[in-house]
């Protein structure tokens, strides 16, 4: 394809900066636009599993996700009021010998702060802070994208990638369903010096009870411990990771839970929490010149940890389509069909660890142990996560062959 094509990122998130600099570094020209003002994402933790690895480091980032990240030695089960202990699988070593990456647990903010970085060491100036977009027209030529306070930008093809909340999504497909889950989510980032000892495991940690279930793990080279879970509650419905809660409501969502939880949660500065919302993965992500990628066209529950992976894959398929067809249409017909089997399933699978995590038979120690060993038995974890971790979308077919419908 022509390296002239004017690629217009709409969303400078984790996977928009990912698209712009998978796009510059194969020579096209890109530019994104971010509404916020400032470029500062939201202090949370991501768990970055082989399959994205593999992805930042072909893009040139290796030596600042080693320097920055946490490479958990395992993972662990534990049950939510004895603390009861299972080992789930290793990481660290294993997982570079099983897969060829490592497993990273990583700041948000560190991650997106190496890509911005990158992109803006190619091409000074590609991001455009303060760009709220408010539609986009379409004709023969190309992309008009407009914006709130700022002259509109032409573009040969725009790639929406504003989020769950996408105002282009809504604009080319429409809002869609979008169901409450009953399920409230909470975070917070604690520093690891105001935990004791035993608490600042090398290890990424999940709790699992009757209705709730709590995760942590460290980040930033240990120096910080990520902490969110989820309860099962219907009060509160509020969609959005900015609106804070206090320890006191944090604690008072799990009681009976082991004191270690509790000690977690006390010493987190300020928990916020949001309303989980369903919304079913679309199967249709172009309109004409216009793609959709990550949370803008396959929103996930946080309940396989492949939320950054799946828009870090998207980035990656639909930069080398434009390398492997010679027309913007095959690519983005390409790109779509390529993706969307498996971001679907993605989709599907953290949906079902939400009966998994959160099964009533936790409630009795005796079942809960039988309920274990049978869902996190080897065979089934192996069959739940060797397919995403041994994905590799640096190199995947994008022929027909790679196309599971």
């Amino acid at each position: 394809m022509d390296k002239n094509v004017h690629v217009g990122v709409v969303g400078g998130g984790i996977g928009g900066l990912t698209a712009a600099l998978a796009l510059l570094r194969r020579g096209y020209d890109v530019s994104v636009f971010e509404q916020a003002p400032e470029l500062q994402e939201v202090g949370a933790g991501l768990q970055i599993s082989p399959n994205g690895i593999r992805i930042l480091f072909s893009l040139g980032l290796e030596a600042e996700m080693l320097a920055m990240a946490f490479e958990p030695q395992g993972k662990e089960i534990r049950l939510w009021n004895t603390g009861d202990t299972w080992k789930l699988f290793d990481l660290g070593v294993v997982s570079r010998e099983r897969y060829g990456y490592p497993y990273l647990t990583v700041h948000r903010n560190d991650l997106h702060q190496a890509l911005l970085k990158a992109v803006e060491a190619i091409k000074p100036g590609t991001v455009h802070l303060a760009h709220r977009s408010t539609g986009i027209e379409q004709d023969a030529n190309g992309v008009t994208i407009e914006f709130a306070d700022h002259p509109s930008v032409r573009a040969d093809v725009v790639i929406g990638a504003d989020g769950v909340h996408s105002h282009i999504r809504e604009q080319l497909f429409g809002s869609g369903p979008v169901e409450f889950t009953g399920i409230v989510a909470w975070r917070g980032v604690i520093p690891a010096e105001n935990l004791p000892d035993h608490l600042v495991k090398p290890v990424g940690t999940n709790w699992i009870g009757p209705g709730g279930h709590v995760i942590h793990y460290p980040i930033r080279g240990g120096e910080l411990m990520n902490f969110t879970s989820v309860i099962e509650r219907q009060d509160w419905k509020v969609e959005s990771w900015s609106s804070a809660g206090s320890n006191a409501e944090y604690h008072a969502d799990y009681p009976g839970w082991h004191e270690e939880v509790h000690t977690y949660i006390e010493a987190i500065p300020q928990p916020f929490k949001w309303a989980l919302i369903a919304r079913p993965p679309m199967q249709e992500w172009v309109n004409g010149r216009v793609a959709l990628l990550g949370d803008a066209c396959h929103p996930s529950l946080p309940f396989l940890a492949q939320g950054a992976g799946m828009a870090l894959e998207d980035a990656c398929i639909l930069a080398r389509a434009f390398d492997e067809f010679d027309t913007l249409d095959e690519a983005l017909e390409r790109y779509q069909r390529v993706r969307i089997p498996r971001a679907t399933a993605a989709v599907n699978g953290a949906y079902a660890n939400t009966e998994r995590f959160h099964n009533p038979l936790l409630a009795d120690a005796t079942q809960a142990q039988r309920y274990v060993d049978e869902q996190w038995d080897p065979a089934k974890v192996v069959d739940r996560y060797e397919w995403l971790f041994k994905y590799d979308a640096t190199s995947v077919p994008l022929d027909a062959s790679a196309i599971v419908d």
